[in-house]
């Protein structure tokens, strides 16, 4: 049976509240909540276990990911596809953006059948098209999209990591965009005399000054048409394993809160540290108040930059367990999400890889340390696997977050132990059992889990507001996927729209934790950078079991501030303001 469902607003009194306010105290302010309303309509039937219905061509998603294959094989043509969930126009539904290559040998999208897309949701389980309207086609070679306020004005905005040249679009507040790259100075580094080749990137406050900066993963060297030549020795030519291409650094830049960007990833040490970059996710690892960053690297060690105080990064990867798999070898690193997976209140990595070297669960055992339990989960069948875009949400509601991979093999057939051109795979979710296992349910997730395809990319939201978490899946040259969630029986949950004050307006970086009436906790945070050249939702999902009440909710701001609240009703989407004392 579905739960009732509505929204309401907390604020620290600055916006009038009209009806039914009710006061909670928090940390030492007061503050209201009221404004409900019916979020949403088009919530399918709810069925046992985790389980998806794929609806992309019943909402209108049409979107085929353009890579311009070519007999040269160039290294561009296998990664593409970036998907972002995101409400571009506040109007309380997230719309979908989704990235495509262009032609080559030209690295132009000399035809809009290389156009980025940008779907609106149109409140009925649809989406159109309005792409030309909002002016975010983009140009050049794409990756990856990353999504956040960067001024602070209440409205998410894009930037995009390409193979040429990068592009930030701010949102003007009016259903449009405006390309203002070259002000801001983010267009791109430069190494070897060439722009490095972006996949992907996240925002993050790393100086906690209230201002979004920007980490761009920079991936390997290349040019166009100029890839080695590699094969199986029978004639034909296959993508070449990422050791014949040189490695580079990431990108930081920080903000400067005039719609300006200094690049310090010199002078921070993040351009001390060199290798094929693939994926950023952030957490505060050692709860000193600052994020910190993982990376997940192709074929070269991990990096872990811990945050000396908003000033610097060392790089710990080794000495905290994440750099190497479980037998001491770097691993393909794809995508890659850092929260809290066990509810122990410590955030937790996991990424994916490709076949033979399984996808690894880093398990924070504090004190900077993380152990590789990836056998003890049961994820050790993840051997079997190749994966790119991935995350961790819990979508039956159970209180437990899940596991979801975006599968395909990477081309990649020297690196492999038995040679291989099958390219195609399933998607996989693991189920969280909540015993320090997992479970491959994949089997009973859903008709869509059993078909193949050359899947890459996957963002996670609610895009119909009901309370379950959904996906975005993008193909390699095949239709997008729209995986609705009709899964989670009767189990309750609590959607969660920070907005700072002090801290940035998105509240990136904010951590949650809920005790519910059984007593129980669970930990989760706020970010964008989930997966592989992906952004996700940044509104905070809990699934709440039976539990029909939160205890309590303690909010840590990144400005520092904490907040309370006590006896917090559930199924509900609540806005949260930041307070200022």
């Amino acid at each position: 049976m579905a739960k009732k469902r509505f929204e309401s607003n907390i604020s620290s009194g600055r916006d009038g509240i009209t009806r039914r306010k009710f006061l909670h105290m928090a940390a030492g302010c007061t503050v209201a909540a009221g404004a409900l309303r019916a979020p949403g309509q088009g919530s399918g039937p709810r069925e046992d276990g985790i389980r998806f219905e794929e609806i992309a061509a019943k909402a209108g998603l049409h979107y085929v990911t353009a890579n311009s294959p070519t007999p040269n094989k160039n290294q561009v043509e296998a990664m593409v596809g970036g998907v972002a969930l995101f409400d571009y126009d506040q109007d309380g539904y997230l719309d979908i953006y989704l990235v495509g290559g262009a032609a080559i040998p030209s690295l132009k999208k000399e035809s809009p059948v290389y156009w980025n897309r940008l779907f609106h949701n149109n409140h009925d389980g649809t989406f159109t098209d309005v792409t030309e309207k909002a002016g975010v086609a983009g140009a050049g070679y794409g990756m990856g999209v990353v999504v956040g306020d960067y001024d602070n004005d209440g409205w998410p905005d894009l930037f995009l990591a390409n193979v040429t040249g990068n592009q930030l679009f701010h949102n003007n507040r009016d259903g449009t965009f405006t390309d203002v790259t070259a002000a801001a100075g983010v267009g791109g580094g430069d190494l070897y005399g060439k722009k490095m080749w972006s996949v992907g990137g996240g925002w993050f406050d790393y100086n906690n000054d209230g201002l979004l900066d920007l980490f761009v993963v920079n991936y390997c060297k290349w040019e166009v048409n100029k890839d080695p030549v590699c094969g199986m020795g029978d004639g034909i030519r296959d993508y070449c394993h990422p050791k014949y291409y040189a490695p580079l650094h990431n990108t930081l830049y920080r903000n400067n809160g005039d719609g300006t960007f200094t690049d310090v990833s010199e002078e921070t040490g993040i351009a001390a540290c060199f290798g094929k970059g693939m994926s950023v996710s952030f957490a505060d690892y050692d709860g000193d108040g600052y994020l910190d960053a993982f990376v997940a690297n192709d074929t070269t060690p991990n990096f872990l930059f811990h945050n000396l105080g908003g000033k610097k990064f060392e790089e710990v990867g080794q000495l905290a367990g994440v750099a190497y798999g479980g037998d001491g070898s770097a691993l393909s690193g794809m995508g890659s999400d850092f929260r809290d997976i066990n509810n122990d209140g410590l955030p937790d990595i996991w990424h994916t890889a490709v076949e033979y070297e399984t996808f690894p669960l880093y398990q924070n055992s504090g004190g900077g340390r993380f152990d590789d339990v990836t056998a003890r989960t049961g994820l050790a069948s993840t051997a079997r696997m190749s994966g790119w875009g991935n995350g961790i949400a819990d979508f039956d509601n159970d209180g437990w977050k899940d596991l979801f991979v975006a599968r395909s093999e990477v081309l990649d057939t020297i690196s492999l132990h038995v040679p291989t051109r099958h390219f195609p795979e399933p998607n996989t979710v693991f189920r969280n059992l909540g015993n320090g296992r997992f479970e491959d349910v994949s089997a009973t997730a859903g008709p869509d889990f059993q078909k193949e395809a050359p899947h890459r990319c996957v963002a996670f939201g609610d895009f119909d507001n009901d309370g379950r978490i959904d996906m975005v899946v993008s193909v390699l040259g095949g239709p997008a996927k729209l995986l609705h969630n009709i899964s989670g029986g009767d189990n309750h949950w609590i959607l969660l729209n920070l907005i700072g004050r002090k801290s940035n307006r998105m509240a990136i970086g904010a951590q949650i934790r809920i005790v519910t009436e059984d007593g129980r906790s669970q930990w989760n945070e706020v970010t964008t950078a989930v997966g592989y050249a992906s952004s996700s939702d940044s509104r905070v999902h809990f699934g709440l079991g039976a539990n029909r009440r939160i205890k309590e909710m303690e909010i840590r701001w990144p400005s520092g501030i904490k907040q309370v609240l006590q006896g917090v009703e559930v199924d509900r989407i609540m806005t949260i303001e930041e307070p200022l004392g």
